[in-house]
């Protein structure tokens, strides 16, 4: 099975490592000084005490690897526009795309019954341009929980987690799904198969489209945004603007707020991801978050004002530090 991974840092890197070890004819798609590490030295995965290091097939360019089965995609959203071309060059006639993105995704209305079939969420995906060079027929939904991070070019550090939960946007259990399923779970990883793919979606959305804006705003880690009385109440407050929009487009969420919010909790005073690329001057994922989310309740008529007002003050703090468009 040939499989790429497209942006193969922290996140695409730990799959890939693993697929490696399950027998998968692997590709790391990767730029600077990381890919330079992994050709060099090969790519080193610590995990669970354990330090393993492979030396997979690595380049910046996809054209060198050809069409694939499946196209792993574990990029950050706002970095999908640009990379869409160099990602439709690993298509072939029967390529999977496989899309382990945060937040709200292009194909999100994509075959969806009811009044937004196929509509284009414009924050995530301007001019319905991805849309068209990745259509999503074929796309397989995925939710990412694994945390990891690279800790020096070529040296990933799996930090917890190991569920994939997988799912076609029409809800079957097609054969390109089960088989990716099969080979995720011969490489030690969850990879459940999920019907209802969007509502997994959102559960993970629910807490990140609060606590990262705010995390940003505030500079607190995930545990003071939780517990403390205040946030804590600006974050439910979001989460239950962003609920009466993800049943508005046919979603069910699958807990209540206050099991999400415990949730969050218990992961302790951990940086949300928000706030770590805010720290380190990199673009922020505010419009795959929070804006597409604002984008879905304008569209259906639900009033947000809280997530509208956070959106617009999370969006100033980044461009002032240059980690959003200027307007």
């Amino acid at each position: 099975m040939r499989i790429a991974i497209f942006g193969a840092g922290a996140i695409g890197g730990f799959l890939g490592v693993k697929l490696l070890q399950a027998g998968a004819d692997v590709t790391f798609i990767a730029r600077g000084a990381h890919l330079e590490a992994m050709r060099t030295r090969g790519v080193t995965l610590k995990s669970d005490g354990e330090t393993l290091t492979l030396r997979p097939r690595c380049t910046s360019e996809p054209s060198e690897a050809g069409p694939q089965d499946y196209v792993v995609v574990t990029l950050k959203a706002h970095s999908l526009p640009a990379a869409a071309p160099q990602i439709a060059q690993l298509l072939g006639p029967e390529t999977a795309l496989v899309t382990g993105i945060n937040g709200i995704p292009y194909w999100y209305f994509y075959g969806l019954d009811g009044p937004y079939r196929d509509r284009r969420v414009e924050s995530v995906d301007p001019g319905g341009r991805l849309w068209e060079v990745l259509p999503p027929s074929r796309v397989i939904g995925a939710v990412v929980y694994p945390s990891a991070e690279v800790v020096e070019p070529g040296v990933i550090l799996h930090v917890e987690g190991d569920r994939f939960t997988l799912g076609e946007p029409d809800g079957s259990k097609s054969p390109r799904v089960q088989a990716l399923s099969r080979l995720m779970i011969q490489a030690g990883l969850k990879a459940p198969v999920r019907p209802r793919i969007r509502d997994e979606l959102w559960v993970k959305l629910w807490g990140n489209l609060a606590f990262n804006p705010l995390s940003a705003l505030t500079g607190a880690p995930l545990d003071r945004l939780a517990t403390q009385g205040d946030l804590r109440t600006v974050a439910r407050t979001m989460m239950a603007e962003a609920q009466a929009v993800a049943e508005a487009v046919g979603a069910r969420l699958l807990i209540d707020i206050d099991q999400r919010i415990s949730g969050a909790a218990a992961v302790g005073a951990h940086k949300t991801s928000m706030l770590q690329d805010l720290e380190r001057g990199r673009p922020m994922e505010i419009d795959a978050l929070l804006g597409a989310v604002v984008e879905l309740g304008q569209l259906v008529g639900r009033p947000m004002p809280t997530c509208e007002l956070v959106l617009t003050l999370v969006r100033e703090r980044a461009r002032q530090a240059g980690c959003y468009p200027s307007s």
